[in-house]
């Protein structure tokens, strides 16, 4: 499209100097006046009485702008920057420039950067001078005919530029979009199949008791009709809550949940939180370390929601235990002027940097070889991140594979 435009810039600026010079050409070999304003003879008669009036003295500066103004204006070049000179050459050769604009000189020598053309003045045939005539060739110079050009096609560029811009953009969003799609069905399917895993084996459970409910000896049976009954209700109450955990999930993520927000120590909550581990820590020889040094521990929180975030992360810590070490689950705490920190460390089997980059993304799980070999959603860690936003409060996590992981929690303090 530039080139173009050059090319179309150039020709108009050609044609524009052929219709000046014709329009200059026609007053081409008239003679001089041998009187003077009086009306007398001049004095000055000899030979220049019958030598022809050159362009270069017939015309002057101005009167030559305003014809090269009105042929730029008939060729599509409005306010086109220009220069000009008309040069006669005599007999031997030699040239003198008669008339010529102010910075045509500089312009001309500018070969790399402007545009040059030269039309010759010819008298029109018949007249008395046509062959003694001065030979006349009248000069235009176009400066800067890349920044002109460019000047001209600037709307055009930036509307490309900008459709260029707007088809990037929609291949890229296209793409993202795919991306996205792909990597929400590989979510789904992972979903369905930890989510059939959970709810297949209550479900069972509830099968054999049913089952067993109609024999006949445990019909007569009291205690085994109580035993049985209760295995039911709680893997009933077992499968309700999954179910109330997705709901809560989903109902946090669309910021659906009205948070009850209170006074809240946290040292009582996490020791609570712990005290709910002491059987399985036991179990595994593992232990928990507290370090409550804040001496501030007061924030504006929901006291249920917070609780269960701390729940999560003390329960991510015992499932993703080494199986050849007992696991040391350490809880930190701190404070300053404006906020609480507590920070949670385990020797577990930790993750590698691809996975704690999406470790708080919903439904996200990182495998260890067998899909199923710690239960879950993969709602846990978004679930504590979303409540952890929703109490204005910010959550880090750190993690080396094969040595542990760890999560720090940044809550805003209760104002005075």
């Amino acid at each position: 499209m530039v080139l173009l435009r050059e090319e179309q810039i150039k020709h108009n600026v050609e044609e524009s100097t052929k219709m000046v010079g014709n329009e200059l050409s026609q007053h081409k070999g008239s003679y001089a006046s041998g009187l003077n304003r009086r009306g007398f003879l001049s004095e000055e008669l000899g030979i220049d009485l019958f030598k022809p009036v050159t362009i270069g003295q017939r015309f002057d500066v101005e009167e030559i702008k305003k014809r090269f103004n009105k042929a730029f204006l008939q060729n599509n070049l409005k306010d086109i920057q220009f220069e000009f000179g008309i040069a006669s050459f005599d007999r031997l050769g030699n040239n003198v420039f008669e008339k010529i604009s102010p910075n045509f000189i500089n312009a001309y020598e500018d070969t790399l950067n402007n545009f040059s053309f030269n039309w010759g003045l010819e008298a029109l045939s018949g007249t008395a001078g046509e062959n003694l005539g001065v030979n006349e060739v009248l000069f235009v110079v176009i400066p800067n005919i890349k920044g002109l050009v460019l000047k001209s096609l600037r709307w055009k560029i930036a509307t490309s530029i900008l459709f260029t811009l707007i088809i990037l953009a929609a291949f890229y969003l296209t793409v993202r979009t795919v991306l996205r799609q792909k990597k929400l069905g590989e979510i789904k399917n992972d979903f369905i199949n930890n989510m059939t895993h959970e709810f297949k084996t209550p479900i069972a459970t509830i099968s054999l008791a049913v089952d067993a409910m109609r024999n006949e000896k445990v019909i007569n049976d009291r205690q085994k009709l109580s035993y049985f009954s209760g295995i039911i209700k709680e893997e009933n109450q077992r499968m309700n809550r999954q179910v109330e955990t997705i709901l809560k999930a989903s109902q946090l993520e669309k910021q659906e949940v009205d948070l009850n927000m209170k006074p809240v120590h946290v040292h009582e909550v996490i020791k609570d939180v712990v005290d709910n581990f002491t059987l399985q820590l036991e179990d595994k020889k593992g232990r928990v370390e507290l370090s409550l040094n804040a001496p501030n521990d007061l924030i504006e929180a929901d006291e249920v929601h917070f609780s269960n975030l701390v729940n999560n992360l003390v329960d991510n810590a015992v499932k993703y235990a080494k199986d050849n070490a007992p696991p040391v689950i350490k809880l930190i705490t701190s404070s300053n002027g404006k906020n609480f920190t507590v920070k949670i460390e385990d020797n577990g089997i930790g993750m590698n940097r691809d996975t704690v980059k999406r470790i708080f993304e919903r439904f996200y799980r990182a495998h260890t070889g067998n899909v199923h070999n710690v239960k879950g959603f993969g709602l846990g860690l978004s679930y504590v991140k979303t409540v952890v936003e929703a109490h204005n409060g910010d959550i880090k996590a750190e993690s080396t594979l094969g040595k542990g992981s760890s999560f720090t929690i940044e809550l805003p303090l209760k104002k005075a």
